[in-house]
């Protein structure tokens, strides 16, 4: 098939596209290692990590921290850099760093080193994600839901084996095969970004040049781009504080802790298949419908623990929410681009994503002031649903400025 007709006097030429499932299949593996081996599974090599080296939890969770800090600081540079030198360009280079901070985080013992380390972890999600984002939907315009929805199964995909392989290899191989699962996600980095080199394509280049000042000038003031980061800004809050506190919340209601690792695990199955189901369905009635319907949903999920905090009410809430939270990415990210040109849709999609950042530093640490004040979950979740529901009214309000 050959690409659509871009803009631009140089698009005349006709380019075979890449076929949808080769973009798919190297997205998945992209954002499994670059969102979740370098972002996600921290919290599960942590404790065989903290125990080995003897971190305090202040330590541990400034890793953390540096990470985010190291993410968000690059996030919107990332952007303009894929914009300039090419989407391609940037993800090798994302993957080159989280490569090289998950090599530095099986060999190192010293707190400098493992800050370093950690810190090219947050570099490597920022070049190589939303490049990323930008450079599938600029190859299929017509699909980017449904192309950038396959990539964010990655994440789903990502939280299974993640979760099947840490716990055991912590648990068979001792107490320092937490290095051993750093070297796997080391060896996954370099084997992604070999088949990134082999097998993707830059899209067409577009005869007009990349202004740096103008591309993002273009984006902050698109009215559109600013509403979808305020929504992106809220899924972000609560999507944290929700990964972070509802299995903690649904353990002091006296769900059993099996049951509720169980539930956990539903949830990122069921985002496997929500990703790219939502991708296609938002290609149809339209990306902000899509976000609009995904938005009430993770909302509904959000409150029914508060108003009744049973194991019904849980299960309804993580099946909701792996239902759901998928869709949510997929349409903010492919609504991102949908009103920009494509030569400044890196920039909008790393703009979005600083808002996404935001929220996902600022909602733990009131959530967790809420939670100590109160001594109880009951309110912080209920100001989750409460912005959960703002974000879908920015939803139904970003309608305006699209066509569908």
């Amino acid at each position: 098939m050959s690409s659509p007709a871009t803009p631009t006097p140089t698009a005349s030429t006709v380019i075979q596209r890449p076929p949808v499932y080769l973009l798919s299949g190297l997205g998945i593996l992209c954002t499994l290692v670059t969102v979740v081996f370098a972002r996600l599974a921290y919290g599960l090599v942590l404790p065989a990590m903290r125990e080995d080296l003897g971190l305090s939890y202040a330590q541990a969770a400034n890793l953390g921290t540096v990470t985010a800090m190291g993410y968000l600081s690059l996030l919107l540079y990332a952007g303009v850099f894929a914009g300039r030198f090419g989407g391609k360009r940037a993800i090798m280079i994302g993957l080159g760093l989280a490569a090289s901070g998950f090599l530095l985080l099986s060999q190192v013992s010293a707190y400098s080193w493992l800050l370093l380390a950690m810190v090219l972890l947050g570099f490597g999600t920022a070049f190589a994600f939303t490049p990323l984002i930008s450079l599938l939907g600029s190859w299929y315009p017509d699909r980017r839901g449904t192309v950038i929805g396959f990539a964010n199964s990655g994440v789903g995909l990502g939280i299974l084996i993640s979760g099947a392989l840490v716990p055991a290899l912590t648990d068979a191989a001792g107490p320092t095969a937490w290095r051993l699962v750093w070297g796997i996600f080391f060896i996954s980095a370099v084997v992604t970004l070999l088949l990134i080199a082999a097998l993707l394509r830059e899209p067409p280049r577009h005869s007009e040049a990349v202004s740096v000042r103008h591309g993002l000038a273009s984006v902050y003031r698109n009215r559109h781009v600013m509403v979808i980061g305020a929504v992106y800004g809220i899924v972000g809050a609560t999507y944290i504080v929700q990964t972070l506190f509802m299995y903690s919340f649904a353990l002091e209601s006296g769900v059993n802790a099996i049951i509720a690792g169980r539930l956990v695990a539903v949830m990122g199955l069921l985002s496997v298949f929500a990703g790219p189901a939502w991708g296609w369905a938002a290609d149809r009635i339209g990306h902000a419908n899509a976000l609009l319907i995904c938005m009430l949903l993770s909302c509904i999920a959000t409150i029914l623990p508060v108003l009744q905090a049973g194991t019904a009410m849980f299960i309804l809430h993580y099946v909701l929410m792996g239902a759901s939270v998928s869709g949510l990415f997929t349409s903010i990210l492919a609504a991102s681009t949908s009103t920009v040109k494509p030569q400044h849709a890196a920039m909008a999609v790393s703009f979005v994503t600083v808002f996404f950042a935001l929220g996902q530093l600022l909602g733990p640490a009131a959530a967790g002031l809420l939670i100590d004040w109160q001594q109880d979950f009951r309110l912080t979740f209920s100001l989750s649903s409460l912005l959960l529901i703002i974000g879908a009214i920015l939803g139904r309000y970003s309608r305006k400025f699209v066509t569908r």
